[in-house]
């Protein structure tokens, strides 16, 4: 070795460095006993470093195929490779080309090398073993003219590619034989280097085998590729672990000749976990979107149809075949607001609930039933023979008692129907009709159902005119105030005066049953009884101020009650123009106390506190009892004159009269009556002992400027009245 011209390396299985002669010392330029137990690679450059691992596996192979008949060698070498052409590296950086020789070293295998009795088998078991190393013999050819630079950096490009890709990297022989891998093939698989060092194949395949979920499957589609060369294939490798890798695989061609498969390898476990969950998140949003679209056309609470559910059924109702029946039968329940207020919201939701499972079993399956909003339902009929039938049933169905949280409800509705005909085949304008008719309903006592009508459309128009009208006329200070005198039956004079909004529309007088509802409706009436109260206390300040004892009456709705400034208001107009609050008397009517609203009470005593007095107008016609009356903050009485009406001639026996006036005093309260047109009424009413005296006998109501000759006029017929009283004559 020692004399050896050329670099000679002893080297262990694992490629390590056990011995080198003086050649290798000078060639590479390290001391020997620096190199003795390095690594080899280190002296080839980069790109033929794994070449010497794969000649020691292919000469051990061949030696252990031979060793067998030659058993009693104690020292052996296997025949030579041929050379192979690398690369150098020497210690100071520089590469040089050079031609490599192996041959395997083989030691003695011990005592039962050559003993007597030994078998074939034996010898070849023995060969097995003594396998020790290889020796490698390097000579420089850097000098060789022929240097081909071109191979060096190709193979070296090719190396730090396949070591530098991501994926995993399987070159294998068309005879099976695995002929390269990169490193990231065996970091992806978990293959041991000890395993892959051994050139066992099959020991590797196995190892891939047993992590894979279906290793037949593998299997399967490697028989297929190699009974196919030319053929290419890209699968899924699912594992037990739960990783998933995508596998390519094409030939290997030199020219046009397939020597091997290149199999490739990528870890797509972290993609595939993403997209399950994508998927996973869009069968949820698919799933989110399919109950948005349920509620996005259903009632939350009643499960019934909604608008736009309807809108749609409608539109395609009125875009079907030319004469087909399109029927909408639109609904709302009578007095729903009082369920919520009494029994809360609640039960408001359960008599929701019951109305729409009523209105199911009215229709058939196919009718759209909706609910619009609050209390209002919709059904569509489309090619019904007799609506009106189902409308019918539909206000029996709710006349049938409820019972919520162990309280009996009785439900009425008011609907409306209209139906397609030739000038009605818009949907909006069939909903509208519809909704028209209803109000009908609802006006003529609610609890019915009423047919579209086109003189039903003209009382709406007539409505909106007047309402819009009423609006111009308050935002312009159109709005009147007339006076009417009421006269004292004891004193004989004029202690009250009524204060009455009128409204002159176009030159002609609008009658306030008119007017009024529609201010009640639109909620107007708050500014024109606060018109009417500031313009009456700044008018009659003048004749108020000339006795304590006189008052100005005037007349208050239900709705500016519900305000909850009404009692500071009425105070602080009376201040600001210089009025004694107990000059005022409101007057309200007996509906203000259906409800027993306690808000309405308490505004009502708070003003008596203050010394304004109540007046409780139309009395007779509502629902109110004399017994009643000892429980409401009222003050006087006023009758109504449908009642006085009934006087005639003044020789009639009127028993109810007589008991409301007696009952009334009896209570403390004084009476007024209303209406009084005759004399024969005036003088029965004074037989009763009726307090004050309203009406044309004495004075129509007069404008601020005729108000002076009203209050003349009413002394003068009461001066006449008690005059006759005092002569006997009637």
């Amino acid at each position: 070795m020692e004399s050896c011209p050329d670099a000679l390396l002893v080297l262990a299985e694992d490629g390590t460095i056990r011995m080198v002669n003086a050649a290798a010392e000078r060639m590479f330029g390290y001391p020997r006993g620096e190199l003795a137990g390095l690594d080899h690679r280190m002296l080839l450059a980069e790109g033929f470093r794994n070449g010497f691992q794969r000649m020691f596996f292919t000469l051990r192979r061949e030696a252990d195929s031979t060793a067998a008949a030659d058993a009693e060698t104690a020292v052996a070498s296997a025949a030579a490779h041929v050379p192979m052409e690398v690369y150098g590296l020497r210690r100071d950086g520089t590469e040089f080309q050079a031609e490599v020789a192996c041959s395997l070293v083989v030691t003695d295998a011990g005592p039962h090398s050559g003993a007597a009795g030994g078998t074939d088998a034996d010898a070849g078991a023995d060969a097995d073993a003594r396998t020790a190393g290889m020796i490698v013999a390097i000579r420089d050819t850097s000098h060789r003219a022929e240097t081909d630079d071109g191979l060096r950096e190709a193979m070296s490009l090719l190396s730090a590619t396949l070591e530098s890709t991501a994926d995993g990297i399987l070159v294998v022989s068309s005879e099976g034989e695995i002929a390269g891998v990169n490193s990231q093939f065996v970091t992806m698989w978990g293959i041991p280097r000890e395993l892959l060092a051994t050139r066992d194949d099959g020991a590797v395949m196995d190892f891939v085998l047993d992590q894979l979920k279906d290793p037949a499957q593998f299997i399967e589609k490697v028989v297929a590729l190699y009974a196919d060369p030319a053929a290419e294939s890209h699968d899924v490798l699912e594992f037990r672990d739960g990783r998933t890798f995508e596998r390519y695989s094409r030939p290997q061609k030199v020219a046009d000749h397939v020597v091997g498969r290149v199999w490739s390898f990528r870890d797509v476990t972290a993609a595939k976990v993403a997209q399950d969950r994508i998927a996973r998140a869009m069968a949820d949003l698919a799933e989110q979107s399919a109950q948005l679209k349920a509620l996005a056309f259903r009632d939350g609470l009643t499960g019934l149809s909604n608008r736009q559910q309807f809108n749609d059924s409608l539109a395609s109702a009125l875009a079907g075949p030319c004469g087909t029946a399109v029927d909408v039968l639109l609904l709302d329940l009578d007095d729903f607001k009082e369920v919520n207020d009494i029994l809360g919201h609640h039960a408001g939701d359960q008599m929701l609930i019951e109305v729409g499972r009523r209105l199911r079993t009215c229709v058939r399956p196919n009718d759209v039933v909706a609910r619009l909003g609050g209390d209002e339902f919709v059904v569509l009929l489309v090619g019904s023979l007799d609506p009106e039938a189902v409308a019918a049933r539909i206000v029996d169905s709710l006349r049938v008692p409820v019972w919520i949280d162990g309280t009996m409800l009785r439900p009425s509705l008011s609907l409306g129907l209209a139906s397609i005909s030739e000038d009605a085949v818009d949907a909006s304008e069939l909903l509208r009709r519809a909704d028209v008719a209803m109000y009908a309903a609802k006006a003529a006592g609610k609890n019915r159902y009423m047919r579209f009508r086109p003189e039903m459309m003209k009382a709406l128009v007539d409505r909106n005119d007047l309402e819009a009208g009423l609006r111009l006329a308050v935002d312009n200070g159109q709005i009147a105030v007339h006076y009417q005198p009421i006269v004292s039956a004891d004193r004989g004079t004029v202690v009250k005066v009524e204060a009455l909004a009128r409204w002159v529309r176009d030159g002609a007088l609008v009658s306030p049953k008119d007017f009024i509802p529609a201010a009640e409706r639109s909620g107007l009436i708050v500014e024109i009884g606060t018109e009417v109260l500031l313009r009456g206390c700044t008018e009659l300040k003048p004749w108020l101020d000339e006795d304590a004892s006189r008052s100005l009456a005037v007349n208050v709705s239900g709705v500016q009650l519900q305000h909850g400034d009404f009692a500071e208001l009425v105070l602080a107009v009376a201040e600001s123009c210089g009025v004694d609050a107990r000059q005022l008397v409101v007057e309200v009517t007996e509906s203000v106390f259906f409800d027993d609203d306690c808000h309405v009470i308490r505004q009502l005593m708070n003003l008596r506190t203050a010394g304004v007095r109540v007046a409780l107008d139309d009395f007779g016609t509502g629902f109110s009892s004399l017994g009643r009356l000892q429980g409401l903050p009222v003050d006087t009485l006023k009758i109504d004159q449908s009642f006085v009406s009934m006087i005639r001639t003044g020789a009639e026996q009127l028993p109810i009269l007589n008991a409301m006036i007696g009952m009334a005093h009896g209570l403390g309260l004084t009476v007024t009556a209303e209406g009084v047109e005759t004399s024969a009424q005036a003088e029965y009413l004074m037989e009763l002992r009726c307090d004050s005296l309203q009406g044309f006998l004495f004075s129509g109501p007069q404008p601020e400027s005729g108000l002076q000759q009203g209050l003349e006029q009413a002394a003068r017929a009461i001066a006449a009245l008690r005059g006759d009283r005092v002569t006997g004559h009637r």
